[in-house]
């Protein structure tokens, strides 16, 4: 019985079993079906997803990391306070790190913590091991101010009575004598740069042309007499302005001892006082009683502040409106240039001229000069621009103002005509791939229908080929934002008093140095007096001009993407 059972399920276990034939055909499809991944590279399109995914999450990576830093210098941290056996540590935690105790030479962790009051004698930083962290307090009557000048404050504020007597602010009280202080300095700021820069300006021409009258008389192009009356009628408008002037100046002096009178007193936690007026503070807030809407708040009105504010503190503070104006100045001003004649070189070389060796040498010549050093630009530009077709003009137009230069130095418009130099051959070449794309039976059917070389130029292949110029467009934009080597030598400045455009005739000042905002990150990064300080405005600075690289970009691609929409399937006629 033991046996037949065996015997059966032997049986049934052959029976069940895959034969050799089964086992052939299927290695033999796994095979095929193998070649066949191969041959159509399946394997491959695999490897390139996993390096498309790659790619886009470090640029996630790069861009998150930016940006979380950028957007956490604007926000409202809270405030520690450690008492330790040598001293009192007051400020915000930041960045840790791992240190070695002067004491013991021991291994700790330790946090940098920022103790602002650089005019207090303080350290505007200390380091705190970790494990005390545990011990700190958060007060809430800390008062956190942000002035004009010396940077942050951490401490107390206080207001003398008509004795003498030094007493806490409340909030309403320091409120109210913001407000006011704003005012003031609203006003100042009115005057300053609205009728007194006018009339400075106005001063400054009849400087000059008093000048030219005196010019004129040396070298005999008017006689005496009307030298002597031109003269004496721009001595009585000088004298008019200069009355205006210290009218105005008088009442700026007005204001400020009327600003000078109204004043706190700032009271750090080493006993040291500072007393200054009101209008010197920015912003305050007791960064350890905030709700979260109010930090948003806060948040919110530094961003604004960032954006649309002058810097201060040598770039380590304030807003970076001048950078930002001029990154976005000199870009457009690029692009005005780089572009007709980027395409009128391509349109020329693809459809007009005969192809040929001087052709082919030329394009290699274009493809070259894509690959030359940016600071090679740099050069040419100072010494072609600045040097030899500045300075002409101010022998031909401005001699009255010599030997100061007007055109003969750096300025936003020799900057972007480098860059425009530089972007040329990315637009040039994109342009001739684009019009290479068009059909050639769209040129043939516009030759057919009785239209000119020239009309169906202009009217067929450069509309069709206009998304790929925009692409070309694209890509030099992107390019011209971020380079900052050129600048160096061709009108960029840590700090302008005046931007390129303003109320003042002829209102667009191309001659003017100008702010970038390329150039503000590598001065904050490596010539400011404190990297540590001034690492958050780095990476605040850093987010703005992503931001303004990729609005850039949207909007060259929005343009192209309506003008695909609008040229593609139907003609252009």
């Amino acid at each position: 019985m033991f046996s037949f059972g065996s015997k059966q399920s032997d049986s049934q276990g052959a029976s069940q079993a895959p034969q050799p034939a089964v086992l052939f055909k299927t290695a033999v499809r796994i095979r095929s079906r193998a070649a066949n991944n191969a041959t159509e590279g399946i394997p491959w399109i695999w490897v390139c997803a996993g390096a498309l995914v790659t790619i886009l999450l470090l640029i996630a990576g790069l861009f998150g990391v930016i940006l979380s830093q950028g957007l956490s210098a604007l926000w409202p941290h809270q405030v520690i306070k450690i008492q330790s056996e040598n001293a009192l540590v007051l400020g915000i935690p930041m960045r840790q790190e791992e240190g070695t105790d002067p004491n013991t030479n021991v291994k700790q962790m330790r946090r940098l913590v920022y103790q602002a009051n650089r005019d207090f004698g303080v350290n505007e930083f200390a380091f705190v091991p970790v494990e005390r962290l545990v011990e700190s307090e958060r007060p809430k009557d800390v008062w956190f101010v942000e002035r004009r000048e010396w940077g942050p404050f951490l401490g107390r504020i206080q207001t003398s009575d008509s004795n003498g007597v030094a007493t806490d602010v409340d909030s309403k009280t320091l409120s109210a004598m913001l407000v006011g202080g704003a005012e003031r300095s609203k006003q100042l700021l009115h005057i300053e740069k609205g009728a007194l820069a006018d009339l400075n300006a106005t001063m400054e021409d009849l400087r000059l042309e008093k000048k030219s009258i005196e010019r004129q008389l040396e070298a005999g192009a008017i006689p005496d007499d009307e030298a002597t009356a031109k003269s004496s009628n721009v001595e009585s408008q000088l004298a008019r302005v200069s009355k205006d002037h210290a009218a105005l100046s008088t009442q700026v002096q007005e204001l400020r001892s009327v600003d000078e009178a109204i004043k706190i007193t700032l009271l750090a936690d080493n006993g040291q006082t500072k007393t200054l007026p009101v209008s010197q503070i920015l912003r305050v807030f007791q960064p350890n009683s905030l709700s979260w809407i109010e930090r948003l708040g806060i948040f919110f009105s530094r961003l604004w502040g960032f954006v649309s504010e002058e810097p201060r503190e040598a770039n380590t503070e304030g807003g970076v409106f001048p950078a930002l104006f001029g990154t976005v100045a000199m870009t457009i001003i690029m692009t005005v240039f780089v572009l007709p004649v980027g395409v009128m070189t391509a349109v020329y070389m693809r459809e007009i001229a005969k192809q040929g060796v001087l052709v082919s040498l030329v394009r290699i010549a274009v493809n070259n000069l894509a690959g030359v050093p940016s600071i090679v630009y740099g050069v040419f530009g100072v010494g072609f621009f600045c040097y030899t077709v500045g300075a002409s003009i101010d022998q031909l137009f401005f001699q009255e103002k010599l030997p100061n230069p007007t055109f003969g130095t750096g300025g936003i418009l020799w900057a972007s005509l480098t860059l425009a130099l530089l972007t040329v051959p990315v637009v040039i070449v994109s342009t001739e791939e684009a019009l290479s794309a068009v059909p050639r039976s769209l040129r043939e059917a516009s030759y057919g229908c009785g239209a000119t070389r020239m009309q169906t130029l202009w009217n067929i292949v450069l509309p069709k080929a206009l998304p790929g110029v925009m692409t070309g467009l694209i890509l030099a934009m992107a390019r011209a934002v971020g380079e900052v080597a050129p600048l160096l030598m061709t009108g960029v400045v840590k700090l302008a008093p005046a931007l390129p455009v303003d109320s003042h005739f002829p209102f667009v000042h191309l001659e003017r140095s100008f702010m970038h905002l390329g150039f503000h990150i590598y001065d904050l990064g490596f010539q400011s007096r404190s990297t540590e300080l001034s690492r958050p405005m780095v990476f605040a600075s850093t987010s703005l001009l992503v931001a303004v690289v990729l609005s850039l970009n949207f909007i060259a691609i929005k343009i192209r993407s309506q003008l695909r929409k609008r040229f593609e399937g139907r003609g252009a006629f």
